[in-house]
């Protein structure tokens, strides 16, 4: 058995933290707004990621940290570095192995399809290169870092496109259209990591979300 603490209660987070009870593994979950917790063998503590010593203090003893936490959509390249930079130096201050919850945001628009896990990371959003800068920075942690990117997560309360526009349809039996290709290959964890070039502050970036900060 070993001990896991997930940080963050969202969807992904709690779906995570229920698995590795099933699997037998002390799981602790932890969030700002951790609220009711319904999961069996799991506790829940309130905390902050962005504070690494209370971080450090729940994650005594753990084998691995899952960052499963999220910002608001339009606030990523604001209040995601805090979350990672927390989340990283209690896992070094533990010894933890660290696995981030990642997306597709920093291949950029103009990588090959289908995605491999030897791309490189090319962003091409503002949100992309704050994406990349948070990968940047765990990589770089004095722990194993390993970072699961996907273009939607599916399953109970996860917000993705397929949910908000195909699934209602398909619950009840309907026809429904989607955008994609059914059949395209598709990669859902990078076990091996490409060497990452730096990414600067400002560049051709398309969104306007605010400054991003140096790495």
């Amino acid at each position: 058995m070993s001990f896991y603490v997930v940080v963050g209660a969202g969807p992904v987070g709690r779906e995570t933290a229920r698995l590795l009870s099933e699997e037998g593994h002390e799981v602790v979950l932890t969030s700002r707004s951790v609220g009711s917790n319904a999961l069996p063998n799991v506790r829940t503590i309130q905390a902050d990621a962005t504070d690494a010593s209370e971080l450090s203090r729940i994650c005594r003893g753990a084998d691995a940290i899952f960052m499963c936490a999220m910002a608001a959509y339009h606030r990523w390249p604001t209040d995601f570095f805090p979350i990672i930079d927390g989340t990283v130096r209690a896992a070094e201050a533990v010894g933890a192995k660290l696995i981030v919850l990642g997306n597709l945001y920093g291949y950029g628009e103009n990588a090959d399809s289908p995605l491999r896990c030897d791309l490189p990371l090319n962003p091409t959003s503002r949100k992309g290169t704050a994406r990349t800068i948070m990968w940047q920075r765990a990589v770089r942690a004095d722990v194993p870092a390993l970072e699961i990117r996907s273009s939607d997560y599916l399953g109970h309360g996860a917000i993705s496109y397929f949910s908000l526009i195909a699934l209602p349809s398909i619950i009840d039996g309907k026809p429904t259209a989607f955008i994609g290709d059914l059949c395209a290959l598709c990669v859902s964890a990078f076990p091996e990591f490409p060497s990452l070039p730096s990414f600067p502050a400002s560049g051709s970036i398309s969104d306007d979300d605010g400054p991003l900060p140096s790495l």
